[in-house]
């Protein structure tokens, strides 16, 4: 298919002390898993499979995530710009989601899972949506790790949405307009496929957040590379803007 610690007391903001670079650690981690339709075609396969492949590799690295510590995974599922893809994709696409969610929540909820599906929800069919209803309500009380679906999702989207349900004054209130307002912003965005943009990706969340961009298409990205990436993020000096 294809989680927790205290908030800074204002969103966005810094922790009070900043963790030498030698010992800090990501636990809020988003990754943009790109490459699935590349390496689909590398492999003489349909993207179909492809994304097939994707989904398996999500869950893979969902577990070990968890043992690395990480509290939050978010990854990007589906874009709202996604639509504009062949039709036969697509469509693949979203029978391959409603039933990986059907078959792999309760596998899923076992294992402490607590599962959010953030974007849009018009659009998509009735039924889709009320299987990820019946994903977070089974999983809303499970605490050992969070996993954001970004789905049916847009940066730029989200921001809309949550400015027209904003009127407040302060950063904290816009937060709570946006689709996932307990969402912790991301310490580590992860891009895959050699690509390095955030393509309307958690545009809010990520200003501060540390970017690594790996070459391995998303089937293939291993433990060793999550490794790899949260070893670089431990090596980064964040400043938020102080010296």
């Amino acid at each position: 298919m294809v989680a927790g610690g205290e908030r800074a007391s204002a969103a966005g903001s810094p922790p009070v002390a900043e963790a030498p670079p030698d010992t800090q650690s990501a636990r809020y981690v988003a990754i943009i898993t790109d490459g699935n339709g590349r390496w689909a075609r590398a492999h003489g396969v349909s993207v179909t499979e492809g994304h097939r492949a994707g989904a398996d590799t999500v869950k893979a690295r969902l577990r070990d995530a968890t043992e690395l510590g990480v509290r939050e995974l978010t990854v990007f599922s589906f874009s709202t710009e996604n639509w504009s893809r062949p039709a036969e994709e697509v469509e693949g696409l979203l029978e391959m989601f409603a039933t990986r969610i059907v078959e792999e929540t309760p596998e899923l909820h076992r294992e402490g899972v607590r599962m959010r599906f953030i974007g849009r929800r018009e659009g998509i069919s009735p039924e889709l949506v009320e299987r990820m209803r019946w994903a977070e309500e089974l999983t809303e009380r499970n605490a050992r790790i969070t996993l954001f679906v970004a789905f049916n999702y847009g940066g730029r989207a989200e921001i809309l949405d949550a400015a027209r349900r904003f009127s407040g004054s302060s950063e904290e209130d816009f937060r709570s307009c946006l689709y996932a307002p307990e969402m912790h912003d991301p310490d580590l965005i992860i891009r895959t496929s050699g690509e390095q943009r955030l393509s309307n990706y958690l545009l809010w969340q990520s200003a501060y957040s540390e970017l690594v961009f790996r070459d391995e298409l998303w089937p293939d990205f291993s433990r060793e590379a999550l490794e790899e990436s949260l070893a670089e993020f431990a090596q980064r000096r964040r400043r938020f803007g102080r010296r």
